[in-house]
């Protein structure tokens, strides 16, 4: 019997490390199917779990409680499973090099913990290599164990769209890789168990790696075009949502639109592949520069706040703004590498007050994260200016009166309005006199 058989006859355990945004969902769904060990080096987080709260909101609270996964932050509850998913963060340095310490400390852990004809998977984005080149040498290190005798590897990188209740790991296509055919057969397989829109099997670990790191260097530099098309249609003084919806309606329009580009994905993942680049002797032209545009957006929006609030007659100096929004994408809690801290820190150096509001986010990871207190909605008032920053489904019922009531009592010409995402009526609010603004 091999060892998927023996997984589906719940002879044999799946492990999840890194139970996340990625590795929690992933770990629920294959709870439904067979034995489930979840470990993260948390224990706060794996005491909500066991409690049945769910803090990303990615599954909810109900599908916790009523999960079989063994949560734990005891490493050597991995000794009972043979087949192990790596999901944690792959982040950058300042200096935008790659942080491999996370996918590093989880190959420590496995390893330490790693037993004869077992499979590692790993699900983090990485660089064409790190799998075979570092992963699997700690791998061994640590077990004392051989690649490709006593256990194989494989990589199938993650897809999971954070906050998004269509796109889920059961409906997306899975790409899936192994060391050998062997253990690929083994890998897809075992994924085939949850992921219903099917699997995709990569001839390479490298190609499935550079599979995942390209998907959203793509979005990345589609987005940092928007971007600059946007940055330069300001300065005409044309609308660009309404170019690009004129734009959109041709058929191979691709519709990408404006925005910070935050989040541990496509703020982070083109930097792993330029990174790499450089090593084999070839500087990135294109990539890099879509970062650069992408990375100077907050500061960007910030000084059109700037320049929106002379407009005003406004006095710059303890001109008190309101932001609402600081997660990095709507409708997730997640703040890590969240751009709006560049709107926040940009109005400051102008000695702008500014207070944010977003009843979505992690407020205690923003304060560990950032030293930032967020503030209730119904305390907002007295503003010179109000920057809607993210699309929150809490932020697009809002009225035009309780957007209102957030300003100083002044005349609409003195406020000023900034709709990063370009939710609200431009032409309503302009032609109540608001000062109104929009990438």
């Amino acid at each position: 019997m091999d060892l998927y058989e023996k997984i589906v006859n719940g002879e044999e355990k799946i492990s999840l490390v890194g139970l996340g945004y990625v590795g929690m969902p992933i770990a629920v769904a294959f709870s439904r199917k067979v034995k489930v060990v979840g470990f993260d080096l948390n224990a706060k987080k794996i005491e909500l779990y066991k409690s049945g709260v769910d803090p990303t909101n990615e599954v909810g609270d109900e599908a916790i409680r009523n999960s079989t996964v063994d949560f734990t932050a005891d490493e050597t509850k991995l000794r009972e499973a043979k087949f192990h998913i790596v999901a944690v963060p792959t982040p950058v340095n300042d200096d935008h090099t790659p942080d491999l310490t996370p996918v590093e400390s989880a190959s420590e852990i496995v390893g330490r913990n790693l037993t004869k004809g077992s499979v590692v998977v790993y699900e983090s984005t990485v660089y064409p290599g790190v799998t075979e080149d570092i992963c699997a040498p700690i791998l061994e290190r640590e077990s004392g164990l051989t690649c490709g005798v006593d256990f194989k590897i494989g990589y199938s990188p993650e897809r999971i769209n954070p906050g998004d209740k269509v796109h889920r790991l059961e409906t997306i296509v899975k790409i899936v890789s192994g060391m050998d055919a062997e253990t690929l057969d083994t890998v897809a397989k075992v994924y085939e168990l949850v992921v219903q829109a099917g699997v995709h099997r990569a001839p390479s670990i490298r190609v499935a790696e550079a599979a995942k790191v390209i998907e959203n260097s793509q979005r990345d530099i589609n987005i940092a075009f928007m971007n600059e098309l946007s940055i330069i249609f300001n300065k005409m003084g044309i609308d660009t949502k309404s170019v690009l919806e004129a734009a959109g309606t041709k058929w191979n329009f691709l519709k990408f639109y404006p925005g910070l580009v935050g989040g541990h994905c496509i703020g982070v993942d083109p930097y792993y592949l330029t990174y790499k680049a450089e090593e084999m002797g070839y500087h990135s032209q294109i990539i890099l520069s879509g970062r650069r545009i992408n990375d100077d957006m907050g500061k960007y929006v910030a000084e059109s706040t700037v320049k929106q609030l002379i407009r005003a007659d406004l006095s710059i100096k303890n001109a008190h703004v309101a932001i609402l929004g600081f997660t990095f994408k709507e409708n997730c809690p997640d703040t890590r590498n969240t751009r709006i801290i560049d709107i926040y820190n940009e109005l400051r150096e102008y000695g702008v007050t500014a207070q944010i509001a977003d009843p979505t986010a992690d407020a205690d990871e923003a304060e560990r994260l950032y030293g930032i207190s967020f503030v209730p909605m119904d305390a907002l008032h007295d503003c010179d200016a109000v920057i809607l920053a993210v699309a929150h489904d809490a932020f697009r019922t809002l009225t035009k009166a309780q957007l209102d009531a957030m300003f100083k009592p002044v005349p609409n010409g003195k406020k000023v309005l900034i709709d990063i995402k370009g939710l609200l009526d431009r032409d309503a609010y302009e032609a109540d006199g608001y000062q109104y603004w929009r990438l």
